[in-house]
């Protein structure tokens, strides 16, 4: 991926909180920026799928600090992206039901292509649905590649899950999706967490995810993209869709609360819980857009 050239990432307060008490899901209202951070300072991508930013230490300030949970999603823009996705996860936001389809949502870029028989793009949660419950709202799903939303993101979406569920604790969380001028699809995604009763002691970390998939390259105009060095089409060609109705039906075992699917003979599945375990047949692409991973260890 080309250096992000020229590109401010504004990060803004999106309430003063200090302890008033936003309830969840009601509407945070935007504030002044509480600073700004020149990405020009990045590394090229270079094989790891994120990087640390000032030092992994969040641009939160104590104003920000509550143990009221809330969720925030910013307004589309006029080119149909998504803006920063705010929120203090607590346990009363986790989903309490099963994740719905997702597929409804097209977000802007997503142009799909299908490479060695896996599609190139996510529909990429900015707050993990495992986080605050949210299925199917445009304000809160970009174009991603597979590789950024297995590799950058989850492992970060996970431990801010896993803390939450242990400890019953808050945790400030805030994603931004970056674009480059009027790009269409992000170059990369800013998360930002801090879990609050214990200062940051559970969870603390700032990582920029970059939006790439080896062995692609992405035109991010556009979101059109082509194998290794070949031309990039133009984005007048027709749209390939993730529909998933030509794919090949299979059967997959489920794990309902990691969402992560798995081949039936994978060595996950002996030791997964019979209330988190579903039976499932049908496409990989459908798994996909409900929000499902693939096992690292299966590779299904």
């Amino acid at each position: 991926m080309k250096r992000i050239s020229s590109v401010l990432l504004t990060l803004a307060l999106l309430c003063a909180l200090a302890l008033s008490g936003c309830k969840a899901n009601e509407p945070v209202s935007s504030a002044a920026p509480a600073g700004s951070y020149d990405l020009t300072s990045l590394p090229d991508y270079s094989g790891d799928p994120y990087v640390a930013v000032n030092d992994n230490v969040p641009y939160f300030t104590e104003d920000d600090y509550t143990t009221n949970s809330f969720e925030s999603y910013s307004d589309l823009d006029a080119l149909g992206r998504c803006g920063v996705a705010y929120a203090c996860v607590g346990s009363d936001l986790m989903p309490t039901e099963d994740r719905e389809s997702i597929s409804s949502v097209k977000p802007s870029g997503w142009i799909n292509v299908e490479y060695d028989g896996q599609y190139l793009y996510n529909r990429c949660h900015l707050i993990g649905f495992q986080l605050t419950g949210e299925n199917a709202n445009e304000k809160n799903l970009i174009t991603g590649t597979r590789y950024m939303n297995v590799d950058g993101m989850l492992p970060f979406e996970n431990m801010v899950a896993d803390y939450v569920k242990e400890t019953d604790n808050h945790v400030l969380y805030r994603v931004t999706p970056v674009f480059e001028g009027d790009n269409l699809v992000a170059s990369g995604v800013l998360m930002e967490a801090y879990s609050v009763e214990d200062s940051g002691e559970g969870v603390t970390f700032c990582v920029y995810a970059y939006n790439v998939q080896p062995g692609i390259t992405i035109d991010y105009a556009t979101g059109a993209s082509a194998a290794g060095g070949e031309e990039v089409p133009q984005a007048s060609a027709p749209a390939q869709t993730t529909s998933g109705s030509e794919e090949e039906t299979q059967q997959y075992v489920l794990n309902t609360s990691s969402m992560k699917f798995h081949e039936p003979d994978c060595s996950g599945v002996a030791s997964m819980s019979d209330a988190n375990r579903q039976d499932y047949t049908g496409s990989r692409q459908d798994l996909i857009d409900q929000g499902y991973t693939p096992c690292v260890i299966c590779k299904p």
